[in-house]
């Protein structure tokens, strides 16, 4: 079980940012991609690409808590939006989900 997902959830929920064009990568990051995660940890995802923005995050939240029977809360932000210099290296050092 990888990230504290199993690989059912980690395929639906590559399936679901695939699902939508504007988004060219999606990276995991925060305590799940640092493996510092407990049980009730949100999934924390950055999405990028040229019309990726905030709007398009909260869409993909949505779908992801209210569409799914995944059992998580999602943090999905635009990587554009996110000012801390530090917090973008952590998000594009990881390994993108699309």
């Amino acid at each position: 079980m990888k990230y504290g997902l199993s690989d059912k959830q980690l395929q639906e929920i590559k399936e679901i940012l695939a699902s939508y064009e504007s988004v060219e990568k999606a990276v995991l990051f925060g305590s799940r991609a640092i493996d510092t995660y407990k049980e009730a940890s949100d999934v924390d995802i950055a999405i990028k690409g040229e019309k990726a923005d905030w709007s398009l995050a909260i869409t993909i939240k949505e779908h992801l808590e209210e569409e799914t029977y995944l059992p998580f809360f999602f943090d999905v932000v635009a990587y554009g939006s996110v000012e801390s210099e530090e917090l973008k290296q952590h998000m594009m050092e990881r390994e993108g989900f699309v």
